[in-house]
């Protein structure tokens, strides 16, 4: 699906290559030749957002502790329990990433849903997500992912004899060893924020999908 945060990134882009268009070319002396422009740079390695973290209140709450981590990175704050009500998460947990992303643009726009249908994921699907990654923590929002976690594929922690369903939020992300940085509200066996490879974290999606 194109984006239409893509899209406003890529005229930004635009606008910042090529300058204003109705500010007129200033004149170059005969002996004076153009200066090839510098191109942008974005810095390499880590990249990560600040957010307040919090284990999920209740074993079925990770989706809005997940949302409630996303939201916080943009300064806002809501509890546990007014994110369940507003998501309609029950005992039996969050049914649909769809919900999540409802929730989060109500307060801050932007949240698109992205399904990841496909187990593996295709190659398509996998350079989405590490895109919207990038253009989401860049821009200073956490990604919200829905996951399944079966034995002989888990994070860190995770009881290594079932299947996880869950939420957890991604904050960051390293392009130099392709790693993302994960804000687990399960809090299994204490761990809370961990690294992950991308590889990874696109393998746990499936069948699922993620709110960027």
């Amino acid at each position: 699906m194109f984006s239409s945060k893509w899209a406003a990134s890529a005229a930004a882009l635009t606008l910042l290559v090529t300058g204003a268009a109705a500010a007129p070319a200033a004149a170059l002396s005969p002996a004076s030749s153009p200066t090839p422009a510098a191109p942008v740079v974005r810095p390499s390695g880590e990249h990560v957002l600040h957010v307040d973290y919090q284990v999920q209140e209740t074993g079925y709450w990770c989706g809005p502790a997940a949302t409630r981590i996303a939201l916080s990175a943009r300064g806002i704050y809501r509890s546990q329990a007014d994110l369940a009500a507003e998501l309609g998460t029950h005992t039996g947990g969050t049914d649909w990433i769809g919900q999540v992303t409802r929730v989060l643009s109500s307060y801050v726009g932007w949240y698109e849903t992205k399904e990841m249908p496909d187990d593996p994921p295709t190659q398509a699907q996998k350079d989405l997500l590490w895109n919207d990654i990038v253009l989401d923590i860049d821009n200073g929002y956490p990604i919200v992912a829905n996951i399944v976690a079966p034995p002989g594929n888990q994070p860190p922690g995770y009881p290594p004899d079932q299947t996880i369903y869950h939420y957890f939020t991604v904050i960051g992300y390293n392009d130099t060893d392709r790693t993302v940085l994960i804000a687990d509200p399960a809090s299994f066996s204490g761990n809370q924020i961990y690294w992950l490879s991308f590889d990874q974290l696109a393998s746990l999606i499936p069948p699922k999908g993620y709110s960027a």
